[in-house]
């Protein structure tokens, strides 16, 4: 049977890419560990596999990629969100699908490399859904647990801010959320650290930023600039190709040498830090 192939290096997908026949259907599935639905992805995808028989030359490939860890292959093929599946022939993309239903996955493959040998149909997982909890079913299984034993004493030390209603922690949110993306002239919102980016898209965003001088504060890469959201990294790539000078007001460094603003810094105009 074949199985999903892990593909961990641009190195290796270029050359597994390059070993296939023209002939080969090549099913990319994009995932990232942290994504819930991936891991149902890959159930899927390891299903399908296995339900086709090795042949030579080989109808199908299934592999697996970690988009954030390979981004430059991520961006080559439009990844946007995950799971996401590529399915591509002689260099040419035939079809993508969005999301992890099994069904929708399974078509597309079976569209572009025939059905598989062995029945796998009524294997595979259903799609991910979301249920409203019953509470009059729940209710009426039992008596609920009393809980007021458990509530904290008036010396107990106080864990949270207390909340009135929903439309106050609201608006507490979005003033938090406003004064936030405010608090440097160019706001960066990414995983991990500028010195430590945890993520592909995040580590060359914030390489964009160092090489055009920008100063920026950092808090999943999602730029602002004037508390107004740019996006991310896409986006600013497309910015600076349509407008080398997009960051020109924001330019508080010589180039190559941008990175996050100090403290006091980071609520002044860029053109007032030294």
């Amino acid at each position: 049977m074949s199985t999903l192939k892990d593909v961990h290096d641009a190195a290796s997908f270029n050359s597994h890419i390059s070993a296939l026949p023209p002939s080969t259907v090549i099913a990319i599935s994009f995932h990232t560990p942290w994504a819930a639905p991936c891991a149902q992805m890959s159930l899927i995808m390891k299903t399908l596999a296995s339900s086709y028989p090795p042949q030579t030359p080989p109808v199908i490939s299934f592999l697996s990629l970690d988009a954030e860890a390979l981004p430059d292959i991520s961006e080559s093929y439009e990844v946007t969100a995950v799971p996401f599946l590529v399915l591509q022939r002689d260099g040419k993309v035939l079809e993508t699908v969005s999301g992890s239903d099994a069904s929708k996955v399974r078509e597309a493959v079976e569209r572009h490399a025939g059905k598989a040998g062995n029945s796998a149909g009524s294997s595979l997982p259903p799609a991910l859904e979301t249920k409203q909890r019953d509470v009059e079913s729940m209710q009426s299984n039992g008596p609920t647990n009393d809980l007021s034993k458990y509530a904290p004493g008036g010396n107990d030390t106080r864990t949270a801010p207390d909340i009135t209603s929903t439309q106050g922690s609201t608006e507490e949110l979005n003033k938090r959320l406003a004064g936030l993306v405010k608090a440097a002239p160019v706001m960066l919102f990414m995983k991990g650290t500028p010195s430590a980016p945890q993520c592909g898209f995040s580590r060359k965003i914030v390489n964009i930023l160092r090489e055009k001088g920008v100063r920026y504060g950092p808090t999943f890469p999602q730029l602002y600039t004037s508390g107004e959201l740019v996006g991310g990294l896409e986006i600013v790539q497309e910015e600076l190709e349509n407008n080398p000078d997009f960051f020109a007001d924001y330019v508080a460094a010589p180039r190559g040498l941008g990175g996050m603003a100090a403290p006091e810094a980071q609520a002044q105009p860029a053109s007032a830090t030294v």
